[in-house]
């Protein structure tokens, strides 16, 4: 008798999603409101889910807006595993009626007491060390978890047999980095804002690259804007070179890349096939609105004109 194929699991670490309120203009000229959750972790895991993995989301939520946070989360197929923050959830509202995101009031997620943390840790522990695969979202401000939360999350997870794809940059990366990853992902501007390249000179960036695998990533993959995103794997520097679709909206692509690269892994992908997966998921989520979204069929079309190859600079 045939047995149906498990669904990969993903624990995706999200410490302070956000409650996200928006002002639009719909086609007829009228103005439209949007709810919706937000936050990177909450992206990752939005288009990690759209592309079929299992995926449990661990963060902290309170208040009114956490209550709203977490049904509007589980609406979208994601098992949501809570901490109590004691207090509200952060949130923001924007305008883009106009074509451009202004942003009109934010409310940033308080940095979590000492047994929140601890409650935090240990459930995204749990959850990760059961999963195929952990993918790491950083805080909204660097005042919510402290970096070293991540060195602990990222060296256990590891301890315990599970794969860690971390989206990250400045103290919370190198923290991860101590404690050991599978895949990091930068944008090239974190890069540099960090102090870890002098510019964007492919030089540069393959020689912070590098670092970062001394570091403690197996592997780096850098995104670069409108430049093929570059991936340093066992030793060697490729690029992932992508359709050049029409752009609507370029946010969330670096987490859709992200959610990817991780999913291909889940499925036990090489790594070239998980980039080409990762380039592809960014790729599909630039033709549309909302951040982290893109429906499957069209990221599994386009991984077939995603190409891996050696860059040469």
């Amino acid at each position: 008798m045939a047995t149906t194929p498990k669904t990969p699991t993903a624990m995706v670490f999200a410490p302070s999603p956000l409650l996200t309120i928006t002002l639009d203009t719909a086609p007829g000229g009228n103005t439209e409101l949007h709810v919706h959750a937000g936050g990177q972790g909450h992206w990752i895991a939005r288009m990690a889910a759209n592309l079929g993995l299992d995926v449990t989301l661990t963060g902290a939520f309170g208040g009114e807006s956490g209550g709203v946070l977490r049904d509007l989360i589980a609406r979208e197929n994601i098992t949501v595993r809570a901490v109590d923050l004691g207090t509200e959830s952060g949130s923001y509202v924007h305008d883009r009626r106009d074509g451009e995101r202004t942003e009109i009031a934010t409310i940033d997620p308080p940095p979590l007491a000492r047994h929140a943390l601890d409650d935090l840790f240990g459930l995204a522990l749990e959850c990760g060390a059961g999963a195929d695969i952990a993918l790491l979202g950083g805080p909204h401000t660097d005042r919510v978890v402290p970096p070293d939360f991540y060195r602990r999350l990222c060296s256990d997870l590891r301890s315990l047999g599970t794969p860690v794809v971390a989206d990250l940059s400045g103290d919370t990366a190198t923290a991860a980095l101590a404690g050991g990853l599978t895949v990091l992902k930068m944008s090239h501007e974190d890069l540099i804002e960090d102090g870890r390249a002098d510019s964007e000179d492919p030089d540069d960036l393959v020689g912070a690259m590098r670092s970062l695998h001394e570091e403690g990533a197996e592997t780096v993959v850098l995104s670069r804007a409108a430049e093929p995103a570059l991936a340093l794997v066992d030793g060697t520097v490729f690029e992932v070179i992508t359709p050049p679709l029409e752009q609507t909206d370029h946010h969330g692509a670096g987490d859709s890349m992200s959610a990817g690269i991780a999913t291909g892994l889940a499925h036990g992908a090489s790594m070239e096939e998980a980039l080409r997966l990762g380039g592809a998921a960014g790729t599909a989520n630039v033709t549309r609105r909302g951040l982290g979204t893109g429906q499957r069929g069209l990221v599994d079309t386009v991984a077939r004109s995603v190409e891996v190859r050696p860059f040469r600079p």
